[in-house]
């Protein structure tokens, strides 16, 4: 009988705490995704804030050369020939009367092309031909990785002296001669992600539904393979922009009177004891640009690390 009595008082008691209100708050962390995450962290990181503003300014000086620079860059006075920093030319004239400040803003454009254009043709055929080597493998990845250590055996800058000594100097020519001569650390690179990805087992699963392999390149694995390439891409347009100078310094670069920054530091190095300036402010505009976009890359390769997840 007791027990019969009991099982009822129980039973009100389980109703009461079921439908007593919890006082426990939920605190439902909002979910980010990869790159939201990844631009938080980006933005807490100062050097590589710092580098991305100094690249902005760079940029917005190329595109807007035309109305930032104070003359033409091919504008010559002969009476005015190397007034120093300061009065009417803001940083000085070079040997023909030109305006240093609206050369060294015209350099803007040229190195931002060439630094931004050639990744652009190093994208565009070492990521295809590194992820057919790393998605396919076997003869195909055999006799392209051999064709690729080949190119890679060449030392890049002399490579390229040699190619800008046959065609010429000119912009479109400094395009060929990097796109021939860069593309090789990409396409290692993206063939090293697409041969540790396609075990996953996402592609795996892609496989045994029978979709085709561009769609599984195309919609898995490239996806999942674009921070190294994004990073290798942010840190080989410094070099690009270090190698136009190098050639434009040898004379083999640019053709004058187009202004580039290697061309007036090859072209002024000669008046360094005399008129400091002439090669002093484009090869601090040359290494500015180079340091930006280091710290930038570094920034850039911290943030889109899953590891630095905090």
């Amino acid at each position: 009988m007791e027990a019969k009595q009991t099982i009822p008082i129980l039973q009100r008691q389980v109703k009461a705490v079921v439908s007593a209100p919890t006082e426990l708050p939920l605190q439902l962390r909002k979910q980010t995704s990869l790159w939201r995450d990844a631009w938080q962290r980006l933005i807490r990181n100062k050097l590589a804030v710092a580098g991305g503003v100094v690249v902005l300014i760079f940029l917005f000086m190329a595109v807007f050369a035309n109305f930032l620079a104070p003359y033409p860059y091919d504008l010559t006075s002969f009476g005015k020939a190397y007034q120093p920093p300061g009065g009417q030319f803001l940083l000085g004239s070079d040997p023909l009367g030109r305006d240093l400040l609206s050369r060294l803003i015209y350099g803007a454009r040229i190195s931002m092309t060439i630094g931004l254009g050639s990744q652009l043709i190093v994208l565009l055929i070492g990521v295809p031909l590194g992820a057919i080597a790393g998605y396919y493998g076997g003869k195909i990845d055999l006799y392209l990785m051999r064709f690729v250590d080949v190119m890679y055996a060449f030392p890049t800058l002399l490579f390229v002296i040699l190619i800008m000594t046959a065609l010429g100097a000119g912009l479109l020519n400094i395009f060929i001669a990097l796109g021939l001569t860069s593309w090789v650390t990409l396409c290692r690179l993206t063939r090293g992600q697409f041969l540790s990805l396609r075990e996953k087992e996402y592609v795996l699963a892609a496989h045994a539904v029978g979709a085709p392999a561009s769609r599984i390149i195309m919609r898995h694995l490239l996806p999942n393979a674009l921070t190294p390439i994004i990073i290798a891409i942010t840190f080989g347009i410094p070099n690009a922009i270090f190698t136009e100078a190098s050639l434009s310094f040898i004379g083999v670069g640019i053709s004058p009177p187009t202004p580039s920054w290697g061309q007036m530091v090859g072209e002024y190095q000669q008046y360094i004891r005399s008129y400091w300036y002439l090669a002093t402010f484009p090869a601090i505009a040359i290494g500015l640009t180079m340091l930006a976009f280091s710290f930038l890359g570094d920034g850039l390769r911290d943030a889109l690390d899953p590891q630095m997840k905090r």
